[in-house]
C-alpha cells in the first residue's frame, strides 16, 4: 500500500516539476531558505544531505554559502531532479538522486547536517522517515526540519491536496517523533507564517 502511495505522488510531483519554480513558489521559498539559514550551523567541510530536495534550490544556496560543501539531494520526483541537475553549477559538489526519505539509500551515518524543508508533510510514516534520518545522520550533527505546522489542540492534521493527503503535525507532536528515533529537539523557530523550523541533534 505505502509503495502505491508513493508511485502516485511520484506522478504527481513529475507533472508539477516544470513549472515548480513559477515566481510564486519562487518568492515563497527563498523566504523560507533565508530564514531557516540564519539557524543552520555547519561545521567546515561539510557534507549534507537535503531530503525532498525538489529542483535543488536549498542545496544550490548551502553551496554557495559554503565553498567546501559536499550535498546530496533526494527527491522521489524523476523530473524534479532534471530541473535539479539542469540548474546545478557546483559541478560534484552536488549530487541529485532519487530515493524515498523512509528508506534512505545511504550507508550507516556519514551526513554532517540533513535538512527537510515542505516535505516532511507527504510521509504517510514519519516515524520512519525520521528513524532513518538519525541512521544517516553523524553523532553530533542536526536534522534541519521545515514545513507547516499546527495547534497543539488540533492534533495531527490531514489534508487531502495530493495522493493519499498531506499531515501536519504541532511542535509537541514532532518532538515525541523525534524522540522515539533518538533525535532531541533543540529549538523550534517559526519562519513565515505556520512555517515552523524544528532543529533537532543527535546526541555524539
Amino acid at each position: 500500500m505505502t509503495d502505491d502511495i508513493f508511485v502516485k505522488k511520484q506522478g504527481f510531483f513529475d507533472a508539477w516539476a516544470p513549472f515548480y519554480d513559477c515566481p510564486l513558489t519562487a518568492i515563497f521559498y527563498l523566504a523560507v531558505h533565508q530564514r531557516l539559514l540564519e539557524y543552520a550551523k555547519l561545521p567546515e567541510n561539510p557534507k549534507v544531505l537535503d531530503i525532498g530536495c525538489g529542483t535543488g534550490r536549498l542545496l544550490r544556496r548551502l553551496a554557495a554559502e559554503n565553498p567546501t560543501l559536499q550535498g546530496i539531494g533526494l527527491d522521489l520526483s524523476r523530473q524534479m531532479l532534471v530541473e535539479a541537475r539542469s540548474n546545478n553549477r557546483y559541478g560534484n559538489r552536488l549530487i541529485f538522486r532519487e530515493g524515498n526519505g523512509e528508506s534512505l539509500p545511504f550507508d550507516n551515518p556519514q551526513f554532517d547536517a540533513v535538512f527537510n524543508t515542505i516535505s516532511f508533510l507527504h510521509y504517510p510514516n514519519p516515524e520512519k522517515m525520521l528513524a532513518e534520518v538519525a541512521r544517516v545522520l553523524q553523532p553530533g550533527g542536526c536534522f534541519y526540519l521545515a514545513d507547516t505546522t499546527v495547534r497543539e489542540e488540533q492534533g495531527d492534521f490531514h489534508w487531502n491536496f495530493s495522493p493519499s493527503g498531506v499531515r501536519l503535525y504541532s511542535p509537541r507532536r514532532r518532538e515525541d517523533l523525534g524522540r522515539e528515533a533518538g533525535l532531541a529537539v533543540v529549538q523550534h523557530y517559526y519562519l513565515l507564517g505556520p512555517v515552523l523550523l524544528t532543529v533537532f541533534h543527535k546526541n555524539a
